[in-house]
């Protein structure tokens, strides 16, 4: 507005300046006043509203908080649901893992404890049955002779040599089983 009264002024006459500066004077005193006036009304109107501005803003602000927390516990759980779902991937992969390694150190204990002539349980097992059936038939053999011993005198008893050669046979016929 002051670019606009001085050109206004320039195109004018010398004698027309003197009224022309007070028209000039007066212009700028109004637009001074009408922006003060303008800062003035702003600022009222500001202390009036600037309460339920901010009260608004607020509520912006919780509603804003609201949802970026539940996105966030949306994205919390997704990545727990996945982390949880890993955790049980490796686990089932470290007891795979975890059985093919115990199957490799009973194999190999079984290897050297072979080696070594330690029987197994199979074995075990098996001496037991062969004890089990030797018994039996002795059993089966000593009842005829019992009978046959109470008829005939007493013979007398076999040597040491004899019982001795008898128990490695016992001990030979068992390994073989």
């Amino acid at each position: 507005m002051v670019k606009k009264l001085q050109k206004m002024a320039a195109k004018q006459s010398a004698p027309a300046a003197g009224l022309l500066d007070s028209q000039l004077a007066s212009s700028v005193k109004e637009s001074a006043q009408q922006i003060w006036l303008a800062g003035m009304g702003a600022f009222s109107k500001a202390q009036a509203e600037g309460g339920k501005v901010f009260e608004s803003l607020i509520k912006e602000g919780v509603s804003l908080q609201r949802k970026t927390q539940g996105l966030a516990e949306d994205k919390i759980s997704e990545v727990t649901g996945k982390m949880t779902s890993m955790a049980g991937d490796v686990q089932a992969k470290a007891g795979q893992h975890w059985d093919k390694l115990e199957s490799i150190f009973e194999a190999r204990t079984a290897k050297a404890m072979n080696k070594l002539g330690v029987p197994t349980a199979k074995d075990v097992d098996a001496l037991i049955q062969r004890v089990d059936q030797l018994a039996a038939a002795v059993a089966r053999l000593s009842k005829p002779v019992a009978a046959k011993k109470a008829a005939a005198p007493k013979a007398p008893a076999p040597t040491a040599k004899k019982a001795a050669a008898t128990k490695a046979s016992a001990k030979r016929a068992a390994r073989k089983a």
